[in-house]
């Protein structure tokens, strides 16, 4: 276990409307508001997305996505996490609870997911954190620490 500790700096109020990119949205307003770190919280409503549910096979490197992929709208409560990666850019973490009627799938969301009608989205910048997203033998980039190991 590894951990860094720091504090909240400002909080960053987002209405994305409908066709909004939720990912690139999210990216860019963070990249804009030089935000190294900080947590997302998102609810509303999304389409043309696709859900990665897991791996093909837990222990093959690197990891082959199951992915879970949907057109029309879906009802969408989420939490993430943002920070640089080793190229200096501000990457979205995010899982999320996506349902339409009995159909719910949750994981992480990738691939063109799209707001439908209304994504209300908050912003925590965290600062003071050393961590940075690194590519690893997963083939994912994932939170490094250079702070506490236990």
């Amino acid at each position: 276990m590894e951990y860094t500790t720091g504090t909240v700096g400002k909080c960053i109020c987002l209405r994305l409307h409908e066709n909004d990119p939720v990912y690139k949205s999210i990216e860019c307003v963070s990249e804009t508001e030089k935000i190294e770190a900080g947590v997302v919280f998102v609810i509303g409503a999304v389409k043309n997305g696709a859900v990665v549910v897991g791996p093909v096979d837990q222990d093959e490197r690197p990891l082959r996505p199951i992915v879970e992929r949907f057109d029309g709208a879906r009802e969408i409560a989420g939490i993430g996490t943002l920070f640089k990666n080793e190229a200096g850019e501000t990457k979205l973490h995010m899982h999320a609870s996506i349902g339409h009627g009995k159909e719910i799938v949750v994981g992480c969301p990738r691939v063109n997911l799209d707001c439908w009608l209304i994504n209300e989205i908050i912003i925590l910048e965290l600062k003071g954190l050393n961590a940075v997203r690194a590519k690893e033998a997963s083939g994912l980039e994932l939170l490094k620490l250079a702070g506490v190991s236990l």
